[in-house]
């Protein structure tokens, strides 16, 4: 006999295809309602497109239209799901579009029946003061607009601007209240739902939501509108703070999530139901729209979808550097595969072409671009140069064969070669006006780099639907060893928040958990990265990266470091890494290295402010969606320097 989520399974089917009859249809659905028990309700966990009032709002009607034929309360769509979230500055810029969104919003309101609707949307502010607008979510009912909550705590920190263009709302708990069926429920929105005092060490604001609604007008359980992104260690935190809330309430949680990516963002969904007790009872899938059944009072009706591979095992784990990666390879795999899925059907663009080095980093883009777009929509093209060697060549061929994908060879030799002449008359001229010429330069490595790119983008052009990837890497985006307008050109940057250590162990992962096993030959993960731009004048072979930079394990965990505990060159010194525990290195080797890291660090802030758009996956990020420091702040002074010292700058 089918359950429930088996039937679902068939609805969401039919809201993605329109599969089936309207007989079909009323079949599907008294099934259902045979199995559902009072106080059920749909959690609808769906995929807006930014700026598509039209588009989303008609994807809600189908949404409501099925509820409407089940047994259930109430559907309950994301926070801004009607104008899609995030927003950015088009709002302020066409505020036409918050106009429509409210006339998509009363047109939702007409065709809506017995059924609850609670959506999010953006809404005018009408009054004299304040900000434009405000974050509100809407209850629909029997074709009208029955009430209207307005979101109070607007975070402006990481990826979230909100305050840029809300105004908070008063918390008015009386308004946050609704009746569904013969149960009170308190609707709050996202970020009101993450102000508890006693579980945060340190609150961003004096009031919370949460506690006031529940204090004064004590409702069955509460409903959590939100748009929470997928971070390292978010799920953890996620599900500890509404878990703790609901116990400490001793009130219920529905907390929807939306799913898909927007640009830099990704959403998981993991929408889900927490008990009076603070156990986690009903949660849908991961990275998949659902329109998923929940009753927040018969848990026995509902499911529970496992999370990720790997997050269970560290939902409480503390803060603290690990090479041990492999508790959130799966989570970054599918937030990497959806970012590539939905920035391409988002934007329009269906193929992807970038040059395969042999290389770990186009290595592991390729086997993630075959998986999102499908292999015959991927082109790697090897692009040698005279010191490119065989290995990578033929590393290169093996690859794209394992994986299907489109393969040609390019040398570029001959662009390397013409350009370089032409430069080096270009310079001759150029040295008469300026005699400040460098004695070493990277021209001969860019010029490489960036004839490679010419390639991608010249085929880009020619070829409809087409983006070139950039496939540079969290940890040498770090240290600027990434060529502009070369290896970091590209439409879209599917690891650029993904450091070294951990592309390691996902090209190692990939390889045990795609359905095509071991697609990535082991010669390229035994190969220590290199550019093979420059050759070391000691070994008189290519330059290897280490050798450029330094360990990565060292230098992820800097990188770490700066991120997640704010430290200087001064903490670093007084801390012990994980390298040192396995490497005897000095105090003045490791001084070394970290000046080194915040000199070249300092001087890489314009590159990350040009990088094309890329998926934030690690818990802190310099995607410029979340981080901007101003590029000419490398003067800062990392070290640590006493009053003594200043004072005497100062006379």
């Amino acid at each position: 006999m089918e359950n429930i989520y088996e039937l679902t399974s068939i609805i969401e089917k039919d809201l993605e295809e329109a599969c089936l009859t309207d007989t079909e249809r009323n079949q599907i659905a008294e099934k259902i309602n045979t199995r559902l028990a009072k106080n059920s309700i749909v959690l609808a966990q769906t995929n807006p497109v930014s700026g598509d009032v039209e588009g989303n709002a008609r994807k809600a009607s189908k949404w409501i239209k099925w509820a409407n034929k089940l047994n259930v309360e109430a559907v309950i769509f994301p926070e801004m799901y009607l104008i899609g979230y995030p927003i950015g500055d088009f709002i302020d810029r066409f505020p036409i579009i918050v106009e429509e969104n409210e006339e998509w919003l009363r047109a939702l309101a007409k065709i809506t029946g017995k059924v609850k609707v609670i959506i999010g949307f953006v809404q005018k502010n009408t009054d004299k003061y304040g900000k434009k607008f405000y974050n509100s979510t809407a209850v629909l009912e029997n074709g009208k607009i029955t009430h209207i909550i307005r979101k109070s705590l607007l975070p402006t920190y990481a990826e979230f601007n909100d305050y840029r263009h809300f105004e908070p709302a008063k918390i008015d708990s009386e308004t946050r209240i609704i009746n569904i069926n013969d149960k009170k429920a308190g609707l709050i929105i996202c970020e009101d739902g993450w102000n508890d005092k006693d579980f945060f060490e340190k609150n961003l604001y004096r009031q919370d939501p949460v506690e006031i609604v529940v204090n004064e007008q004590h409702p069955d359980y509460l409903i959590n509108c939100s748009s929470s992104i997928t971070r390292a260690k978010k799920e953890q935190l996620k599900h500890n703070m509404l878990s703790f809330a609901a116990q400490k309430h001793k009130t219920p949680i529905v907390y929807v999530n939306q799913v898909g990516s927007n640009d830099n963002i990704s959403f998981e969904g993991g929408s889900r139901v927490y008990d009076a007790e603070g156990n986690l009872i009903a949660m849908a899938k991961s990275y998949t729209e659902q329109f998923f059944i929940v009753n927040p009072f018969q848990p026995q009706q509902n499911k529970v979808y496992p999370l990720p591979k790997g997050l269970e095992k560290t939902l409480n784990s503390q803060k603290a550097f690990t090479l041990d990666h492999e508790p959130d390879l799966e989570r970054t795999y599918l937030t990497i595969i959806q970012s590539i899925k939905d920035y391409f059907k988002k934007t329009g663009f269906k193929r992807a072409v970038l040059g395969l080095s042999g290389g770990l980093d186009s290595t592991v883009c390729a086997t993630l671009l075959t998986d999102a777009l499908g292999k015959e929509n991927v082109l790697g093209i090897s692009m040698p140069s005279k010191i490119t060697s065989e290995e990578s060549k033929s590393d290169a061929k093996k690859l794209a064969e394992n994986l299907g994908i489109n393969f040609c060879e390019i040398p570029i030799k001959e662009m390397y070669e013409t350009t370089r002449t032409k430069f080096d008359n270009i310079f001759c001229t150029v040295q008469k006006q300026w005699n400040c010429r460098y004695k070493e330069s990277f021209t001969n490595d860019n010029i490489q780099a960036r004839s490679r790119a010419i390639i991608l983008w010249g085929i880009a052009n020619e070829f409809e639907s087409t983006l070139p990837i950039a496939t540079s890497d969290k940890s040498e985006l770090y240290m600027g060893y990434a060529t502009i307008n070369g290896d970091m050109s590209g439409g879209f940057a599917p690891i650029a928040d993904v450091s070294k250590t951990k592309l390691f162990a996902l090209a190692k992962w990939l390889n045990k958990n795609r359905t095509v096993k071991n697609a990535i030959p082991e010669e390229i993960i035994a190969k220590r990265p290199g550019a093979e731009l420059a050759i070391n004048p000691k070994t008189q072979k290519p330059l290897l990266a280490e050798e450029a930079l330094m360990p990565y394990e060292f230098l992820d965990e800097v990188i770490w470091r700066v991120e997640n505990l704010q430290q200087s060159i001064f903490d670093m010194m007084e801390s012990k890494f994980l390298y040192e525990t396995k490497e005897n290195i000095t105090s003045e080797q490791k001084l070394q290295w970290l000046e080194k890291f915040f000199k070249r660090m300092s001087t890489a802030l314009y590159k990350w402010s040009i990088m094309p758009p890329s998926p934030i996956v690690d818990a802190r990020s310099i995607n410029k969606a979340e981080y901007n420091q101003p590029i000419i702040s490398s003067k800062i002074n990392y070290k640590k320097t006493t009053l003594e010292y200043k004072i005497s700058k100062l006379s």
